[in-house]
């Protein structure tokens, strides 16, 4: 059976769910947590078609993926650290912290929030020497110290991608206290950061003590990756901070589909819901029509 993953179990996600299962398809969705979302921080939601009573976000979104289990579909409750290709280039693999995972066609609707810092440098330095992306630039980086900031899962899994390339490998926590047990090749600064500094390039960061630690690259790595993150790594191009699709939920890289806050625009649940529903019956049929060549 063709096998759907989405990710994320917002409105985008559970209906991309909901219309990919009916369509045939065996459906996983990985989530990082129900109720972790935009859509549980919702008080009170009463714009909704089908309510005759305001209902809580998190109610709405349980009856979602209630709706969604009932058919079969089959829920992940996991933080995805890696999305790419199969050996073959003919689907995709996903690595989260428990599972290895295969499909047909992903669907990506975890959200649009590329996470960063408020401190300068930051913005001034993105693409000279600041990435999102430990596996799209590692390699400009060989024999080079670089850092990673962040200090959970996700920011180790980008730091272990650099160690094969980089000459040292430092995990910046940025006063956080490490989530994780960090290999002793990889080096641990908890101070908190005042600025990332350089001529042209990044050359340095500044701890707000004053002192600085000199190195050729920083990359974001904050709390766990969004939609935005993992579509920039497999190479689906970008909006500014949007995934560019289609009118039929389609990114440039064929066999992933992008659906809700992820693709900017109205950020309703309306707007998600529809975009999911487009997103889940374009995977059935991307599906299809690879399975008929």
């Amino acid at each position: 059976m063709a096998k759907v993953l989405i990710i994320g179990a917002g409105p985008a996600g559970i209906s991309a769910a909901l219309y990919a299962r009916r369509g045939g398809a065996e459906v996983t969705v990985v989530t990082k947590g129900i109720g972790t979302g935009g859509l549980a921080k919702a008080e009170k939601i009463e714009n909704y078609y089908g309510l005759a009573e305001p209902v809580t976000g998190l109610e709405l979104e349980q009856r979602g993926i209630d709706g969604a289990l009932r058919l079969g579909v089959e829920l992940i409750e996991d933080e995805l650290l890696e999305l790419s290709f199969n050996d073959t280039f003919t689907g995709f693999k996903a690595t989260t912290k428990q599972h290895q995972l295969a499909a047909d066609s992903v669907i990506l609707a975890a959200g649009a929030s590329r996470k960063s810092l408020r401190i300068p440098g930051i913005a001034e330095f993105e693409g000279k020497g600041v990435s999102y992306c430990a596996i799209c630039d590692a390699f400009f980086y060989r024999g080079k110290t670089v850092a990673v900031i962040g200090s959970g899962e996700y920011a180790l899994h980008e730091a272990q991608t650099l160690l094969p390339h980089a000459a040292q490998v430092i995990l910046l926590t940025n006063g956080m206290e490490s989530e994780v047990a960090v290999p002793a090749a990889i080096e641990v600064r908890t101070e908190k950061l005042a600025a990332v500094e350089g001529d042209g390039r990044v050359e340095r960061v500044r701890f707000e003590d004053g002192t600085e630690l000199e190195l050729a690259g920083v990359f974001l790595a904050i709390g766990t990756a969004g939609s935005t993150e993992f579509a920039r790594k497999i190479g689906a191009m970008l909006e500014g901070n949007s995934i560019k699709v289609d009118e039929h939920m389609a990114t440039n890289v064929p066999g992933l589909f992008a659906a809700g806050d992820c693709t900017g625009g109205l950020l309703q649940v309306a707007k998600a819901v529809y975009q999911g529903a487009e997103a889940g019956l374009s995977a059935v049929r991307y599906i299809r029509s690879k399975q008929a060549e």
